[in-house]
């Protein structure tokens, strides 16, 4: 009987053993096909169509609208404001309510035995049922607990404010991205057109060359060497060609535009207008200093440290107490089978005496190190901000330059046009003369883009925000008239910032 009983149990518990191994089954291909089709879908739901040719401020306006990386930092401040609603919860009381049944398969009885004698005194008996119903509800409130809660309260709403200086940041790097992007984008769509034009004109005069050598007409080195002219013209063509197409694809990207898009652009006059700074850098290193979302989320993580020294320095403080409680019992031997309970008593952790003043020097080096680290990131600053200044001052020689030679360039080219018409000069010269011209006109507008693009890095490098603190909707076009008149503020060097407790 024993042997069976043994066989029984060890039998049990090997099953009990094999229900607790855990498994993990492979995700099947038609979930991560499911997964693949709700993706593409939910990607771009819900997005304004584009009704015309996309302007610049269109494009920034999609970005900060509808960019992926954007709506992440939305989601991420939806959170940390969740999380301090969670955190206001550990400063209530805690409260406890237990109710249930009580039973057991022989009486709870007992007796009593003289400490003199050492004989039993009392007769075993029972106050006691068998089976009863029992119920409780109990609050405790300690008000050291509730210290100590109301201050991680505050560091996460702290938290909070970081989430936001993050935000701040991910716009201004969305906006710096779609300007530089939408400059390059607009000088491939001025010159794809021309590149392509001019690489026919190359493959065919190639084609002519071929046949001419085919029919052993003229000198052969000769011919082989306008070729390989001709090829080599193919080559740069194709590299320019190369460097062009991918703007309109790191464009459609960052407004979140579906892959693959033929985003048609609003291309602006032909002429090219110098942005002027007209704010001096003694200004901007102040504002730089006081708006740059890195240097104020410093702020905040300055005042988390320091609220973890109030924190090390309440645990050293002995806790205060209150409780009360409501009961039930089912015991017919209870006089009173309902009733409530109270008290108040004093507890202190000793080893939080020991461990308080080591505690405290920890969260004194954490406040002596976000200060270092504030005032290395402030040097960090203000370097960004003169080298961006710098960049902007050199993107304007340049640009200056590669309009100059674009010009000049264009002058050959028609002289050479002419000559061409006149069977003054070959076909290969025009040939060159025209991939001269063309890659003077790329140079400068990528010198262009570069100067917008500088143009604008100090401003960002400043930390001023692209957009107000209120908008009147989430509109693109409301968003993108917000850009434009912010656009148009700091062109006249107007660049006072909004109170930055108000900026969402």
């Amino acid at each position: 009987m024993n042997r069976h009983f043994r066989f029984f149990s060890a039998s049990l518990l090997a099953l009990a053993i094999s229900g607790c191994a855990v498994t993990s089954d492979p995700i099947s291909r038609a979930s991560s096909e499911q997964r693949a089709r709700d993706d593409l879908a939910g990607m771009f739901k819900a997005q304004e169509p584009l009704s015309g040719p996309l302007t610049l401020n269109d494009a920034m306006a999609r970005a900060v609208k509808y960019n992926l990386e954007g709506r992440l930092k939305v989601m991420e401040e939806a959170l940390a404001q969740r999380q301090i609603d969670l955190a206001t919860f550990d400063m209530l009381p805690r409260m406890a309510l237990d109710a249930g049944y009580v039973g057991r398969n022989n009486v709870n009885a007992s007796s009593s035995q003289s400490v003199r004698t050492g004989q039993q005194s009392l007769e075993p008996s029972t106050s006691q049922d068998r089976d009863r119903n029992v119920a409780d509800l109990t609050m405790v409130w300690n008000v050291l607990d509730f210290g100590v809660s109301y201050v991680s309260a505050k560091q996460q709403a702290d938290q909070r404010l970081i989430v936001q200086e993050r935000r701040r940041k991910v716009v201004q790097t969305i906006i710096q991205d779609v300007r530089s992007a939408y400059w390059r984008a607009v000088a491939a769509e001025r010159l794809l057109g021309r590149i392509d034009s001019l690489m026919a004109r190359v493959d065919q005069a190639r084609k002519d060359s071929q046949n001419l050598s085919s029919q052993r007409i003229g000198d052969p080195v000769q011919a082989m060497s306008y070729q390989r002219s001709l090829i080599e013209a193919t080559r740069q063509l194709e590299e320019q060609r190369k460097a062009l197409s991918l703007a309109k694809t790191e464009l459609a990207t960052l407004v979140n535009l579906p892959p693959g898009t033929d985003v048609k652009l609003a291309m602006p006059a032909d002429d090219y207008p110098v942005p002027e700074l007209k704010v001096d850098m003694g200004r901007l290193e102040y504002e730089a200093l006081a708006s740059r979302p890195e240097l104020r989320e410093q702020d905040y993580q300055a005042r988390i440290s320091a609220a973890e020294t109030k924190k090390a320095m309440l645990r050293l403080l002995p806790g205060l107490e209150f409780s009360a409680g409501g009961h039930y019992d089912s015991n017919s031997y209870l006089v009173n089978d309902r009733w409530a309970d109270y008290g108040v008593k004093v507890t202190w952790n000793l080893f939080n005496v020991l461990s308080g003043p080591a505690a405290i020097k920890v969260a004194k080096a954490g406040e002596e190190l976000s200060a270092a680290r504030r005032q290395a990131l402030s040097m960090a600053v203000l370097a960004q901000l003169y080298v961006a200044n710098a960049n902007y001052q050199e993107a304007r020689r340049q640009f200056h330059t590669s309009e100059e030679l674009a010009s000049l360039d264009g002058q050959i080219t028609q002289e050479l046009r002419n000559r061409r018409q006149a069977q003054g000069i070959g076909e290969l010269e025009l040939i060159q003369g025209e991939l001269n011209h063309l890659q003077a006109d790329l140079q400068r507008d990528l010198a262009y883009a570069e100067l917008r693009n500088a143009y604008s890095q100090v401003f960002s490098s400043v930390g001023l925000d692209p957009l107000p603190a209120q908008l009147k909707s989430d509109s693109l076009s409301d968003i993108g008239q917000a850009l434009a008149t912010r656009e148009a503020q700091w062109q006249r060097g107007e660049i006072a910032a909004e109170p930055l407790t108000q900026q969402r």
